[in-house]
């Protein structure tokens, strides 16, 4: 597995004109962090306050810190918090194993729902559902089919000197054909688990329980914590093999751990939601655009801006579209299919400008 990622060398360090425009970027993090925190809140208010009981902001508020009458809590505890915090565990897992994965790829294309992981996490998961488990279980059976495309990808899509293009195109066909299984899964189901199994067809957060969010969520955590730890690693590996060995960093180790960091976190987030996609593609390419280059700082923003986003994207589910009870994967794969169309013809113009 470590050799899906290939051994480039790095542009040299740019240019001292260019140096007082960047340090404005890296000052921008931390109003760009106030600002992400100001909108989860707004949108954890109006997730809360909202359904088929609509409550006023201040008694949702009190209500999901456990004040207020009895009902208003219940309501708020046991029914609309947990697919609020699903929704935001999910996001932010999914946009840091994004901003890993594109990182250590050294390329745009690259996140686990283009490359495999979260059909393979979903097919685990279904798995898992049709042999009649515990809900507990689904995060373990998630990361076992995550690894499991991760294994795919790299028998069918590499090759001595291969692109990185050629591996999103595998991992799209890998992506394909396990979501194909989990369709026929879900087909042969008998009816009483297939409602259950359809999230994991779409991507959503509807029905989410605490048991749930918990095993996950404690797992992402952990998850998040090791992201931050490799961010030194990555720092050092976009100097170079050449330069990171001559520091003392064992390269091929540090990939197959920062590799297998992003596939935990894709897995446990597909766990929760099923197949999202577009959060984990377009957030780092939006994190950059306004942030500037990659720093601890600007990964945290990603798992901020991820959170914001999907939790934005199912409340437009739920109360935008002229079709109620929408997933919040129709949402995200209605922005994602573009976004993942116009990268890709970046992509191929600049491989053809780099050839001539």
């Amino acid at each position: 597995m470590t050799d899906l990622v290939r051994n480039k060398k790095t542009p040299g360090p740019a240019s001292a004109a260019a140096a007082p425009g960047r340090r404005r970027m890296v000052r921008r993090t931390p109003l760009l962090a106030l600002v992400g925190v100001v909108l989860l809140g707004a949108l954890v208010t109006v997730s809360v306050a909202n359904g088929d009981m609509p409550l006023p902001p201040a008694d949702a508020v009190k209500g999901l810190l456990g004040i207020g009458d009895s009902a208003t809590v219940l309501v708020v505890q046991e029914f609309r918090a947990p697919r609020m915090v699903a929704a935001i565990v999910a996001g932010a897992g999914l946009a840091v194993a994004g901003a890993l994965l594109q990182r250590l790829f050294r390329n745009p294309l690259a996140s686990p729902d283009v490359m495999g992981v979260t059909g393979g996490a979903s097919f685990g998961a279904v798995a898992m559902l049709a042999a009649g488990a515990s809900q507990a279980l689904m995060p373990l059976a998630a990361l076992g089919g995550g690894l499991l495309a991760a294994v795919l990808l790299g028998v069918f899509g590499w090759r001595s000197g291969v692109s990185v293009t050629r591996l999103v195109l595998v991992g799209l066909a890998v992506q394909a054909g396990l979501s194909a299984a989990v369709s026929f899964m879900v087909v042969r189901f008998p009816t009483e688990l297939a409602g259950s199994a359809l999230q994991w067809t779409t991507g959503s957060v509807y029905g989410r329980t605490w048991t749930e969010v918990w095993s996950a969520g404690g797992a992402m955590a952990v998850a998040l914590l090791a992201a931050f730890a490799l961010h030194r690693r990555l720092a050092v590996l976009d100097l170079g093999d050449d330069s990171a060995g001559a520091l003392g960093l064992h390269t091929h180790t540090a990939r197959l751990q920062v590799l297998v960091c992003a596939i935990v976190l894709a897995s446990l987030a597909a766990a929760l939601t099923g197949p999202v996609a577009f959060v984990a593609l377009a957030v780092p390419h939006i994190v950059r655009f306004l942030a500037g280059p990659p720093t601890a700082g600007t990964l945290a923003l990603s798992g901020l801006a991820g959170a914001v986003l999907l939790l934005a994207s199912d409340l437009v589910a739920q109360y935008l579209l002229p079709v109620g009870g929408l997933p919040v994967g129709v949402v995200t794969a209605t922005l994602g299919a573009p976004w993942l169309l116009v990268l890709m013809i970046r992509q191929s113009s600049s491989v053809n400008r780099s050839v001539r």
